[in-house]
């Protein structure tokens, strides 16, 4: 028997190091996980360098080499994908850039990089859209919002380049600064002034907003800035069903995702409930890629919340939401004629809260499967699996074999 169904599920940033408050012991080994652990018993494990040893991958870049697309090769920047992902069509020379709301005081200094986490900034970004002008340079723009404080904006027009400098001081309690060119080209620095133009403009439009004068009067920080980093020109990607004979799906919360997805010509299903959180409604994105499922070959799907909770350091709560995780997704191990991919894009330990260049656990399961003696999922057990020690661009190359659909090398 040979399975023609795959799904990838990537549980983000759900691999850890140990930690002090759990007693030496990773989120992953403290969790209760009894349906990751019988699928670890009835397939492959191993770990995973997503990029390669020692390198700390990115969300985007490991997401690009879990779907066989080598980021030394395709990627340019997180701004172009961001901004695909959050609806703009991105096409080829557009120059994209990943954007944060966020909270300045009265001396224009960092309070709150997120804007106390909002949500919903909808009405900010339309106004900001229709109300900033950068035409006298001869630039178009779009400003769309992602999830949560999260936004994107991409550029278009004549003599633009991609090499500047972010506004985002990455710490409180400082203005942010200035853009600069980070190559002595024309092209470079008029991006740069144009982005200067744009933030300024930006800033005036949002500090009168409606939506701001409400969160002040409720104690809440406005959203009263926009922080712009990662740009990149959007290039080509060879198109997944050419790449692979698979028609496929993409399911995420997270625009960067869904823009990876929608870049390479996955379909995007938008769940409603889903956060990229550990609010997330973790059963209505399971309950979609089954449906998926019926008419697509390939689901990538990403859950989000344990990333969230390392990068704030929570140890507990990364536990708790792994069980919550292991108990959602149980329906999926019984999915027929279907290979099971689960695994992370990169570890978030919480002792560090950020990404680490820790390998990362993966299992496969499904009809074909070399069955190794490994029983549990955690970062510690997988490594001793039959897989071994594998590079993220090897895994689609692996399922491609496993589901018959790869090629042979030579006669």
């Amino acid at each position: 028997m040979t399975a023609h169904k795959v799904i990838l599920l990537v549980l983000d940033g759900v691999s850890d190091r140990p930690c002090p408050e759990l007693g030496g012991k990773t989120p992953l080994q403290t969790a209760r996980t009894p349906v990751l652990d019988r699928i670890a018993r009835e397939g492959i494990c191993g770990i995973m360098d997503t990029i390669g040893p020692g390198i700390r991958p990115g969300s985007d870049t490991a997401h690009l080499a879990l779907l066989g697309y080598p980021p030394e090769q395709y990627y340019t920047g997180r701004g172009p994908l961001e901004a695909e992902g959050t609806g703009i069509h991105m096409k080829p020379g557009m120059i994209g850039f990943r954007c944060n709301y966020a909270t300045v005081d009265a001396d224009g200094k960092v309070t709150d990089r997120r804007a106390g986490r909002i949500h919903d900034t909808d009405a900010l970004s339309k106004a900001v859209q229709e109300q900033v002008d950068l035409s006298r340079f001869g630039v178009e723009f779009v400003f769309r919002s992602g999830a949560g404080h999260r936004a994107a904006l991409a550029l278009s027009g004549e003599g633009l380049g991609q090499c500047v400098s972010s506004n985002d001081p990455k710490k409180e309690g400082v203005v942010p600064p200035e853009f600069d060119a980070l190559r002595d080209r024309p092209g470079d620095e008029k991006t740069a002034f144009v982005l200067n133009e744009f933030v300024a403009q930006a800033t005036r439009v949002l500090s009168n907003h409606p939506v701001n004068q409400e969160r002040l009067a409720q104690g809440l920080p406005p959203a009263n800035v926009v922080l712009i980093r990662g740009g990149g020109e959007m290039g080509h990607f060879e198109p997944f069903k050419e790449r692979y004979g698979l028609s496929g799906s993409v399911i995420c919360a997270a625009s960067l995702i869904s823009g990876i997805g929608k870049v390479v010509g996955l379909r995007h299903v938008p769940v409603p409930g889903t956060t990229g959180s550990i609010n997330s409604d973790l059963d209505a994105k399971v309950a979609a890629t089954i449906r998926e499922l019926q008419e697509q070959d390939f689901v990538l799907v990403n859950i989000k919340g344990a990333d969230e909770a390392g990068h704030d350091g929570h140890a507990g709560e990364k536990s708790a939401f792994i069980e919550r995780i292991d108990a959602a997704i149980a329906p999926l191990a019984e999915v027929p004629d279907c290979l099971l991919v689960v695994c992370a894009d990169h570890s978030t330990p919480c002792t560090i809260k950020d990404h680490s260049a820790d390998p990362v656990p993966v299992v496969i399961r499904g009809d074909g499967v070399r069955v190794d003696r490994v029983s549990h999922f955690d970062e510690y057990a997988v490594a001793e699996g039959g897989l071994h020690r594998i590079h993220g661009c090897d895994l689609m190359s692996i399922i491609e074999d496993l589901i018959n659909k790869a090629h042979k090398y030579g006669a």
